[in-house]
Parts: structure tokens; sequence; C-alpha cells
């Protein structure tokens, strides 16, 4: 799924975070990187942080429950 306009970076990681399955984050190489993983969150916004929001990632969540999460949190950005 294209997640786009993430102007709350600190509230889309806690979504993240509350994911109870892998959440990957796909590069425009196609590598896939968990964003789970502290590490990687630091990666991704090193890679797409430059004006203070996220114009767009491209996200494989693969439980239901975690995707719906995240379709909320496009939605209503919370």
């Amino acid at each position: 799924m294209k997640v786009t306009n993430i102007t709350n970076i600190e509230a889309f990681f806690k979504v993240i975070d509350e994911c109870i399955g892998k959440v990957e984050l796909v590069t425009n190489e196609g590598d896939r990187l968990n964003l789970k993983s502290k590490l990687s969150q630091y990666v991704a916004l090193a890679n797409v942080f430059s004006d203070g929001k996220i114009d767009e990632l491209e996200l494989v969540a693969y439980e239901k429950e975690d995707i719906n999460r995240l379709i909320h949190f496009m939605y209503d950005g919370l």
C-alpha cells in the first residue's frame, strides 16, 4: 500500500510500533526494511525526511488488523 503526505512522523511510527505483525518499507530499489526495527525507522527517516514530511512510502503489512490500523491512520491521521 502507498502511504502519502505523512506530516506527523511521530504518530506514524507510533502506529507502526502498535502493529502486531511485520510492517515493511519497500525502497525504490525493491529492498524491504522492517519498520518495526528502530534502526530501520531511523534509516527511513534519514532517506525521506527533508522538509518535515514524508511525501510517499510503499508499505507491506501482513496482518489484516495492521492494514486496518494503517488505513485508519491515513484517513484520520491519528
